[in-house]
């Protein structure tokens, strides 16, 4: 290969993938302290009360996803999942944990600390984690690395705290339907530190390699696919490099 050839194939790596890039809608850039907090509001309002605030990083230091979004049955979709004040003392939901024991209970003085209405109620308490392993995006927190150096250590389940969870190491290389933009690397390892396979499979994801039909970038950004956690709650797809780790940007 020749110099001219040499240097525009380097152009190619740089600029094609930047001009994809760009053709895309990403996530809006949240501070680090709110991102993935959000307001539940199915029926509060409604009832003449204030939406319930519910901030995902300060439950994340303490449990796994799949508690939430297994366990305790809360659909990954915002304002989807019919919670009432009932089932909540009766010790469904968040009443689970929000009993005066393990938390603070179902009590009128305890009110106001969710249904507040007020998306960065306790932001305080992110410069306690100050000290955790940095991400570019997101929480700037790398969630998976602190578990792994043990900085964390989030229950996986609620009633059994001996339980490990899965392992499954397999990698899965997804290659781009885009000329010059790298396949993205899945690790299954890193996820199911945090979830169960059943979170993702069959409803989001065939369980057969490639076989999942219309997996394409515009649908992740919709919320579809890895979109379900990826873009207002796992680390986002502005971070292009943690997916596709052979990217330049």
């Amino acid at each position: 290969m020749n110099k001219k050839a040499v240097i525009l194939y380097v152009w190619l790596l740089l600029v094609i993938p930047e001009t994809v890039l760009a053709q895309w809608d990403l996530p809006s850039i949240l501070p680090p302290e709110l991102y993935g907090n959000i307001l539940i509001n199915r029926v509060s309002t409604s009832a003449g009360l204030k939406a319930v605030t519910f901030s995902h990083w300060s439950h994340r230091t303490k449990y796994t996803c799949r508690v939430c979004h297994l366990e305790l049955e809360f659909n990954m979709l915002l304002n989807s999942t019919p919670v009432t004040e009932e089932q909540n003392k009766s010790g469904k939901y968040c009443g689970a944990c929000h009993n005066e024991k393990v938390a603070f209970g179902h009590t009128e003085e305890h009110c106001h600390k969710c249904h507040n209405g007020n998306i960065s109620y306790g932001i305080e308490g992110f410069t306690k984690l100050d000290y955790f392993p940095p991400a570019p995006y997101g929480n700037k927190i790398d969630w998976v690395e602190a578990m792994k150096s043990g900085l964390i250590k989030p229950k996986g389940h609620l009633n059994a705290a001996d339980e490990s969870p899965i392992k499954f190491e397999k990698e899965l290389m997804l290659e781009a339907a885009w000329a010059m933009i790298p396949p993205a690397v899945f690790s299954h390892e890193a996820h199911t530190k945090w979830l169960d396979c059943s979170n993702c499979h069959p409803d989001i994801f065939n369980i057969k390699k490639k076989t999942t039909k219309h997996f394409a970038m515009d649908y992740l950004l919709e919320g579809g696919f890895c979109g379900v956690c990826h873009v207002s709650v796992a680390f986002p797809l502005n971070d292009c490099k943690r997916c596709h780790p052979a990217m330049k940007r």
